[in-house]
């Protein structure tokens, strides 16, 4: 039982090594998600793990709304609102904080580890961001207009962006 549970947990903290591929999410999950508000209107949102830094979140968020312009049969899409939130923690960096250096004898339970948080060594933490960025845009077709900086080529951001999109593995 003890080797199942250490198997699992060792999968766990392969799979959160990683920075978030290119995928989609489930609500609250890592990953995209698209919701269509209008016929031409969409908000895309793209949540990253700790390992997923704010530059990768938005350049996911552009690709997607230029593969959702493309697959609705447009050719350009305007960036109606954007904004990038941040999501920061501190987390402990002790290695002392899952060990047990006291042990107490219980009839019922025998020998049992015991944990005493005021004589431990003082922890370190470090803070940990996750970032998500959102993204309403509109989708047109034609040309885009040349005076308007919130207006992108689908096409293009699709081009000069694909070498930089991280897909998950294939499933085993």
């Amino acid at each position: 039982m003890r080797a199942l549970m250490l198997a699992v947990a060792a999968g766990l903290l392969t799979a959160c090594a990683t920075a978030t591929p290119y995928q989609p999410g489930a609500p609250g999950a890592y990953g995209f998600q698209e919701q269509q508000i209008e016929s031409n209107r969409t908000r895309i949102t793209f949540r990253g793990n700790t390992l997923t830094d704010r530059e990768t979140v938005e350049t996911y968020l552009l690709y997607r709304a230029a593969e959702i312009t493309l697959q609705a049969g447009h050719d350009y899409f305007i960036v109606a609102n954007r904004d990038t939130e941040e999501h920061s923690r501190l987390q402990s960096t002790s290695p002392r904080a899952a060990r047990f250096d006291y042990w107490y004898f219980s009839p019922r339970r025998g020998w049992s580890p015991w944990y005493d948080p005021f004589w431990d060594e003082p922890s370190s933490y470090r803070e940990v961001t996750r970032y998500e960025a959102v993204a309403e845009i509109a989708m047109f077709s034609g040309a885009k207009p040349a005076n308007n900086a919130d207006a992108f080529d689908a096409r293009e951001v699709q081009r000069n962006l694909q070498g930089r999109i991280v897909r998950p593995p294939p499933a085993a």
